[in-house]
């Protein structure tokens, strides 16, 4: 493969699937299928989320040892699966666009922080990552966690389920950031690595800004439906005059 090619793949990725909700045919495969389908449809879910790749990729983009990187990936997975585990088992709920208007933020800030924009612009010195990931991680595994609960998952076997599609998760990450290390580190070997490199964080911040819109745009119609259906009115047809028969 080209080098020239890594670029594109990188940052077409993460939007492989724009179906980020839960589709009923995947809850009827659920409520048919056993634990394998959850942790079929966890590695399904995290391979076609594009705002949780977007953070990861954001996250590995200018790590250049191993360490650093299984460092903060173990980080934000232990993060997502606390929160995950933690708020299915209880039924934890909130409203699903709002918590994925907050994970469409920290890719802003993942992008916005790669750029050192910290330093640069605010002045300021960037806030201890290791903390950052790790939190918002644990944002991350509330989202899942909302759509998991819209799973009809019950209450028998609950632990098992939820282990199973956090194991998916976790799989999906796995085969997801294989193919981004791959292809980073093929690319930072061509000429235009720091050109390119900076360009496409401020995509990151644009995806990231265009996808906190969406979702905030979805949350205002979620609380007030009400508005929603008053826009949907259509206008009367117009109907052809009416002629009398001579």
């Amino acid at each position: 493969m080209p080098p020239s090619w890594s670029c594109w793949l990188i940052l077409l990725l993460p939007l492989a699937g724009w179906a980020h909700g839960i589709p009923e045919s995947e809850k009827l495969a659920v409520m048919q299928g056993g634990l394998g389908t959850y942790l079929r449809l966890g590695a399904v879910h995290m391979l076609t989320g594009y705002d949780h790749l977007l953070f990861l990729l954001g996250i590995v983009f200018y790590l250049d040892g191993a360490r650093d990187v299984v460092k903060y990936v173990t980080l934000f997975t232990l993060g997502h699966s606390l929160t995950l585990t933690l708020a299915t088992l209880y039924h934890v709920q909130a409203n699903e666009f709002l918590i994925d208007a907050i994970i469409a933020l920290s890719v802003c800030y993942k992008a916005f922080d790669n750029l050192d924009w910290f330093s640069t612009y605010l002045k300021v010195r960037r806030p201890n990552l290791s903390a950052v990931v790790f939190g918002f991680g644990l944002i991350h595994g509330f989202g899942l966690s909302t759509r998991l609960q819209e799973l009809p998952i019950g209450h028998h076997h609950l632990a098992e389920r939820i282990m199973c599609f956090n194991l998916g998760i976790e799989v999906g990450q796995l085969l997801a950031l294989a193919l981004i290390l791959m292809l980073l580190r093929s690319w930072r070997r061509t000429k235009d690595w720091l050109h390119w490199s900076r360009i496409s964080n401020h995509l990151i911040l644009l995806l990231g800004s265009l996808l906190f819109l969406v979702q905030m745009h979805d949350y205002i119609h979620s609380i007030h439906p009400e508005h929603y259906q008053a826009s949907q009115i259509h206008e009367p047809a117009i109907q052809e005059p009416h002629h009398d028969s001579l």
